[in-house]
């Protein structure tokens, strides 16, 4: 099914042009020394329902890209294509390629335990490991996937640092994880992610259950943190698009799969995009 899907749907499946598309600045450096994450004609199926088509973009490295969309636009499957979350779903599949500095994430070669590693993620809700503690939280991942770090102490403290959170928890490092308020629970869980060292966060509308203050100090972590770190998040609030991201990705559906409309410069989307249906959504006139 995923062969004749790819070969008949290798164009848009509204008006007929290619969902792949680049936005300003992505394509700048040639194919071959292209660094960051990539997707070339990503599609995603659950069982027999064809959730996401032909969607080909490129996440630069040190950079963060925004997806945008309604709701039910494939957003979030396409994320987890990116580290092959996707196929815990059972029934699931995909076809297309994901390459981090070139290499396909879905070869045979690859492991997807270290491919995670590589690619972290953060969700919509924060979930630290209750019966743990702050520091056995952050040092969870490494203890996990049998990493040999030394400096369990300087680990500790440099992902909470980077996840703004080490002023406020460094003098109760041996409190459960779950005594945390919301928003420090998804700092913890992004700490967490950076003690593994991955080359790509991805996260998952991780603001979208706190509140305003903790949301803030999420978005400058995020600034922060694309210093290092690639980061692509899915948000469903414009104002955050436009604060935290560099790019960012419009996904659309039409009661079909979700496809890429069109991906651009953060600014240029939200104040000269190329297609109508972006302005109408940025505008909150759908959506």
């Amino acid at each position: 099914m995923a062969a004749d899907i790819l070969e008949k749907d290798s164009t848009r499946i509204k008006n007929g042009e290619s969902t792949s598309v680049e936005g300003a600045g992505m394509s700048a450096q040639p194919e071959q020394a292209f660094r960051g994450l990539e997707t070339v004609g990503a599609h995603a199926w659950f069982g027999k329902h064809h959730a996401l088509a032909n969607v080909s973009l490129k996440f630069p490295e040190r950079t963060v890209t925004g997806l945008i969309g309604p709701s039910g636009c494939g957003k979030s499957t396409f994320i987890r294509l990116l580290n092959r979350m996707h196929e815990f779903i059972p029934g699931a599949a995909m076809a297309g390629q994901v390459l981090l500095n070139g290499k396909d994430i879905y070869s045979p070669e690859e492991d997807p335990a270290m491919v995670r590693l590589k690619i972290g993620m953060v969700f919509q809700k924060p979930n630290p490991f209750p019966a743990m503690t702050i520091r056995e939280n952050v040092l969870a991942g490494i203890k996990l996937a049998h990493l040999d770090r030394a400096d369990h102490d300087g680990i500790v403290e440099s992902c909470l640092t980077r996840a703004g959170l080490w002023k406020e928890v460094k003098d109760r490092l041996d409190a459960s994880g779950g005594s945390l308020s919301g928003g420090q629970q998804q700092r913890l869980c992004i700490a967490r992610s950076l003690a593994v060292e991955p080359e790509v966060l991805l996260m998952d509308e991780p603001c979208s259950a706190l509140d305003p203050a903790s949301t803030l100090r999420i978005e400058e972590t995020i600034k922060e943190l694309s210093q290092k770190i690639t980061v692509v998040i899915v948000t469903h609030n414009m104002q955050q698009a436009s604060r935290v991201s560099d790019y960012c990705a419009f996904f659309l559906t039409d009661g079909g799969p979700g496809y890429l409309v069109e991906a651009d410069d953060t600014r240029k989307m939200f104040t000269n995009p190329k297609d109508p249906r972006t302005a109408d959504y940025v505008q909150g006139k759908f959506g």
